[in-house]
């Protein structure tokens, strides 16, 4: 894994993930339980919430050195001055990030199709997202299901670190990493958690093993 993005269980977080519990507990207790970066998406909330929250959450982070990547929100990723942002095709292309925002640490890019891996995009993008490699709920729009085989062809053909997202829970985890991602992204099976800790903890470990 290249050491530019040293990260492996990754955060998606947001008011509606959570369920009624605050994003700034469920995030703290994810990160004693083993996440290690954390994304705020919010895609129903006006800029002046969405900068509230990101501003609530990146005080807990900064408290436990974890970076706090926005999803698809230029204006707010640069109001805050978080680490990174995250795109997905029909969002910002990252050529148009790296010129406006000069100051990102991180900029994250979802692949949908193997023919983006030649693209300007990708070459210009700190990480790449594999969305979704399962079909999930949260993402209604999918293209491409990936699958292990489709990690394990992305990994032949760039060097860049992968981020697996899309219905990751502690049973394929392990399966996940060994087929070429470096990092595993969760939403619902931390957010959703009776136990968010023990269930970052659980998913850590699968990881930790894989690696």
């Amino acid at each position: 894994m290249l050491m530019s993005f040293p990260y492996h269980l990754y955060l998606v977080i947001s008011e509606e993930s959570c369920g009624g519990r605050k994003i700034t507990d469920v995030a703290e207790k994810a990160i004693s339980g083993g996440v290690d970066i954390v994304q705020l998406r919010e895609k129903h909330l006006t800029s002046k919430a969405f900068i509230e929250n990101s501003l609530n959450l990146q005080e807990v982070l900064q408290k436990h050195n974890v970076p706090l990547i926005i999803n698809d929100n230029i204006e707010v990723a640069k109001a805050i001055g978080a680490f990174g942002i995250h795109v997905g095709n029909n969002d910002m292309a990252p050529t148009e990030i790296k010129k406006s925002w000069k100051k990102s640490h991180c900029l994250g890019y979802s692949i949908e199709y193997l023919e983006q891996l030649e693209t300007e995009e990708t070459k210009v993008s700190d990480y790449l997202g594999v969305s979704p490699v399962f079909s999930t709920s949260t993402k209604t729009d999918t293209v491409t299901e990936w699958g292990l085989e489709g990690i394990s062809k992305i990994r032949t053909l760039t060097t860049k670190p992968l981020v697996a997202i899309g219905s990751m829970k502690k049973e394929n985890a392990y399966d996940v990493i060994k087929a070429g991602a470096d990092c595993i992204a969760v939403v619902s099976a931390i957010c959703q958690a009776k136990d968010p800790e023990q269930a970052a903890w659980e998913l850590r470990n699968q990881i930790e093993k894989a690696l």
